[in-house]
């Protein structure tokens, strides 16, 4: 008699992780951060608190797995508002999806660790 293997989210995802590469916090950080709304790196190292040096190489490898895409604004527009030109990055549908299988992970984690009284 053979018994049933049971197989959860967890092992499912760990089976497949050679084809969807592991994230850093980092890059997770700049998904999120990009998911609510924040779209150039100065906007992005403000709200992570992430240096510039840790920020653009990310952005960079994050771009190159095409879970972000980025696109430079208008030069006009940074003239006119005396500064230089922006880069601006926006999530794919293949970073949204990895950004929704990190949360995913990080809730079936927080399951594993009892709730700690504050009193």
């Amino acid at each position: 008699m053979t018994a049933k293997l049971s197989v959860g989210y967890v092992d499912a995802h760990i089976a497949v992780a050679p084809n969807n590469p592991a994230l850093s916090f980092t890059g997770l950080f700049i998904l999120q951060a990009l998911a609510q709304g924040y779209r150039f790196g100065f906007d992005i190292m403000e709200v992570t608190k992430l240096p510039s040096g840790t920020i653009y190489p990310a952005l960079r490898r994050l771009e190159a797995m095409e879970l972000v895409t980025s696109d430079w604004e208008k030069d006009l527009k940074a003239r006119k508002e005396g500064r230089p030109r922006r880069r601006y990055y926006e999530l794919t549908k293949a970073g949204k999806e990895q950004l929704r299988e990190a949360e995913a992970r990080f809730m079936a984690v927080g399951r594993l660790f009892p709730k700690r009284s504050t009193t």
